[in-house]
């Protein structure tokens, strides 16, 4: 029986470089269904998949994890289409209008926190997060709630008898607590939204473990380290593209200090493509694990603990749970009939 595999944010960067990857190691044993945003990317994407695995089977899905509704209905869609889902890799994700601090950045250029501020950008990006027609903020809804309310949407289909799934989620390196906290989940007063989800993420990570691990479903975390994604060309959007450049053989050198510089889409994906191949239930639930690149360009995955607690893993789970029945309830209004 084949492998079903679900990808979001699959049309480029790490997510369709997984894709490449997991075709390239078993092209007949998969069914791959790339979820995207932007249809026209999407089909351009399975091409390209075709074009080097022309007997793959790639599906697609048209899914915004930002929008409620576009969630529930791609969720239905899949169940219609598959008795079971194996894996499925919850990577679709935003960072926008990041502003960059020039001052901070070259204080941070002579300071000892160099190849952590070039790492995960901490100090020196802060962002400008808007509002989602159903009233969510939307980075919080991109890169997390729209994700939490698709395993709950995709409960049959994951949790099967006798059979394990697992999912997988993309964090960042930029995923600090001190960014996050319980009482604003959706960082509707900070100007850090892109770690503070990430960091839920990591935290939720955890108690999708605690509820669902006895029903064969489990839940990890990577990190893909620097990336150069559109992700990362949007910190200055408007840097000409030439400068971007003349700035990789500098990201090079800097990899020879650092492994955590896996600069390609490809390098990024390591982690995503390692846990593939890992029995789910033998992996550590408290663990990020990372890819990482070494200064000969040789790619490998490493576990670290993440800075996390079950109490505070709960109290997110708990208030997601409560936001999910919000924001249903007001979808059912929204679809009942007037009554005049």
């Amino acid at each position: 029986m084949k492998k079903v595999v679900l990808v979001t944010g699959a049309n480029s960067g790490i997510g369709l470089a997984l894709c490449e990857r997991l075709l390239s190691q078993d092209t007949e044993g998969l069914q791959l269904c790339l979820a995207c945003r932007n249809m026209g990317r999407a089909q351009a994407a399975r091409s390209a998949l075709l074009t080097f695995y022309p007997t793959a089977q790639v599906d697609l899905l048209q899914m915004d994890t930002s929008s409620i509704s576009s969630v529930i209905t791609a969720a239905q869609e899949v169940k219609l289409r598959y008795d079971q889902l194996d894996h499925l890799y919850l990577n679709a994700g935003i960072m926008p209008n990041p502003q960059f601090d020039v001052k901070a950045f070259f204080k941070g250029l002579f300071s000892r926190k160099v190849i952590t501020m070039f790492a995960t950008g901490e100090g020196i990006l802060t962002q400008k997060d808007g509002v989602t027609p159903d009233g969510l903020q939307e980075v919080f809804a991109t890169n997390l709630f729209g994700h939490f309310l698709l395993v709950r949407e995709l409960e049959p289909v994951l949790c099967r008898a006798g059979r394990t799934s697992q999912l997988v989620w993309t964090s960042s390196s930029n995923a600090h607590r001190s960014a996050f906290n319980l009482e604003d989940i959706q960082h509707q007063k900070g100007t850090q939204p892109y770690s503070s989800s990430k960091y839920a993420s990591d935290l939720l990570s955890l108690a999708l473990n605690t509820h669902y691990n006895k029903q064969g479903l489990y839940s990890s975390v990577i990190c893909p380290g620097f990336v150069m994604t559109s992700l990362t060309y949007g910190i200055l959007p408007s840097f000409p593209a030439f400068l971007w450049t003349l700035l990789m053989p500098v990201f090079w050198l800097i990899r020879i200090f650092t492994n955590t510089f896996t600069l390609t889409p490809q390098n990024g994906a390591e982690a995503l493509f390692w846990l593939f191949r890992q029995k789910p239930e033998s992996l550590d639930p408290y663990a990020k694990y990372h890819s990482l690149t070494s200064g000969l360009g040789i790619n490998y995955t490493k576990q670290r603990k993440m800075d996390i607690d079950l109490e505070t893993s709960e109290l997110l789970y708990e208030k997601l749970l409560q936001l999910e029945s919000d924001v249903r309830s007001k979808l059912r209004e929204k679809l009942s009939p007037t009554c005049s």
